[in-house]
């Protein structure tokens, strides 16, 4: 059995988010340097109130390419704004059904209401193969 199924002990606590008046060239340059595929969006209480995808950017770009407009907009313009995080105590096999149901690449997690951490699909696969490793 695992040491631990807790979503605290494979997320990652490198946080690197943006808030909605982040630039839109600036956020994907950050998802490229830091090899994210998407990264939450935080109001100034820090309170997750989306998040931005590899997926949200091209569509932003291809919008744009279609438009024919220069200037790239705002995050906020382009987010995905639906976006439950989870805590930090939820069971690692809950978030694992929450990003296959809703075919996510990552979650944000909070604590207490406020962004502490992120964890994506290979965190999870992390996991699992722990699981395999205690058998």
């Amino acid at each position: 059995m695992l040491k631990s199924v807790q979503t605290k002990d494979y997320m990652s606590d490198k946080i690197f988010k943006v808030s909605e008046q982040t630039d839109l060239f600036a956020a994907i340059d950050m998802l490229l340097e830091y090899r994210l595929s998407a990264a939450p969006v935080v109001d100034s209480d820090g309170q997750v109130v989306g998040i931005i995808s590899e997926a949200d950017c091209l569509k932003a770009i291809l919008t744009l390419t279609y438009y024919e407009e220069e200037k790239g907009g705002k995050v906020g313009d382009y987010m995905t704004r639906d976006v439950t995080p989870v805590s930090i105590d939820t069971d690692i096999i809950a978030v694992s059904e929450l990003i296959i149901d809703k075919d996510l690449h990552c979650l944000p997690i909070t604590q207490n209401g406020k962004l502490v951490g992120q964890i994506s699909r290979s965190d999870v696969l992390r996991a699992v193969e722990g699981f395999s490793v205690s058998s």
